[in-house]
């Protein structure tokens, strides 16, 4: 997964030990039922859907942070003609948003394409009091047989690590394919969990650096595996997904590199990781820590110590995402395909 390294900024070494508060800033910050009201645990609201089946947050904390990961999605791709999706769809009819969160994504297609319904699926109610009249937002668990009428031309997935148990995710995988129309498209982001660094700046024995070897093990236990950015163009393509096509980023820690694009991605990742760093980790390790249940209390130190390394100057981190794009077969395709191989029939000798 090796790409160039990123060029480190020199003049960010005059920098304090720690970058301030104030860096970290973004520029861009009813239903009365049960499940608008959620669960509470540790401070934190949670979906009440599947109650204890998810282990992200929904609440206004968490929403902060999934809005600039939606920010630094569109970031990643500002040069392509359509940064939100590589799918080539030109004029789609019906697109669905899997694991909607903020709504964010689903409420930019629905302004892009007018003339389509955007449909935004979670199991938490997004919070917004406004939105376009052809985006519609929906609760419901996709890992169930689907009831909409309509085929799909794009079916998009982002952000969803752990969202799934590992049969679940070939359970969703097949609902893509048998909901869309034959030529349609599907299309998924995903970090890896990994930080690396191109100067040995994040030690393997730093939290940093320790982070996959925390994370992955921790998602196993709670049986929601962490490792979808490495397997899903495996479970496309055996959903019957051709055409697969994928690119790869580095994605900075901080505002480090020399590049100003970079940079500014860079600040965004880190205010994306302050915002939602306790909301990924506090059910996780109060629930599926090692070794041992983690208290509260000891979240919080781990926490501090996080950031105390995401706001040190001298660690130029980063992670790496994936975007995978895959088509379904046309009809003729797929009827081609259907048809049996002639039988070979061995010669007698």
């Amino acid at each position: 997964m090796s790409q160039a390294s990123i060029d480190v900024d020199p003049d960010f070494y005059t920098m304090e030990k720690t970058y301030g508060d104030d860096d970290w800033k973004s520029d861009t910050t009813s239903l009365a039922s049960e499940i608008a009201r959620g669960r509470v645990e540790n401070g934190r609201r949670y979906q009440s859907l599947k109650p204890g089946d998810y282990w992200s947050p929904s609440d206004d904390l968490q929403f902060e942070a999934y809005e600039t990961g939606h920010i630094i999605y569109l970031l990643l791709d500002y040069n392509q003609r359509n940064p939100l999706h590589r799918a080539p769809i030109e004029s789609p009819k019906h697109v669905l948003d899997v694991g909607t969160g903020k709504g964010s994504w689903a409420i930019d297609m629905a302004d892009m394409y007018p003339e389509a319904t955007v449909r935004g699926v979670d199991l938490y109610p997004p919070p917004h009091t406004w939105i376009p009249p052809n985006c519609v937002f929906e609760v419901d668990d996709l890992v169930q047989p689907w009831t909409w009428n309509e085929k799909f031309d794009l079916i998009y997935l982002r952000h969803m690590l752990g969202s799934f148990r590992r049969e679940e995710w070939a359970t969703l995988y097949d609902n893509c394919y048998q909901n869309l129309e034959p030529g349609g498209w599907v299309e998924q982001f995903e970090f890896n969990l990994r930080v690396y660094s191109d100067d040995n700046s994040v030690p393997e024995d730093s939290i940093l650096g320790q982070w996959g070897d925390i994370w992955f093990p921790c998602s196993e236990r709670a049986g929601r595996p962490f490792g979808i950015e490495e397997t899903m163009r495996a479970s496309l393509e055996k959903a019957g997904f051709v055409d697969i096509q994928e690119k790869v980023y580095k994605v900075p820690l901080g505002p480090w590199p020399r590049d100003p694009v970079l940079k500014e991605l860079g600040l965004l990742h880190t205010h994306h990781w302050s915002t939602g760093l306790e909301g990924y980790c506090m059910l996780l390790l109060t629930k599926f820590g090692a070794p041992t249940p983690w208290k509260p209390e000891e979240v919080q130190v781990f926490l501090a110590k996080t950031r105390a390394e995401l706001k040190d100057p001298k660690v130029h981190g980063y992670q790496f995402g994936r975007r995978i794009w895959a088509r379904k077969p046309r009809e003729n395709e797929i009827k081609q395909e259907s048809i049996d191989p002639p039988i070979k029939l061995e010669s007698s000798t």
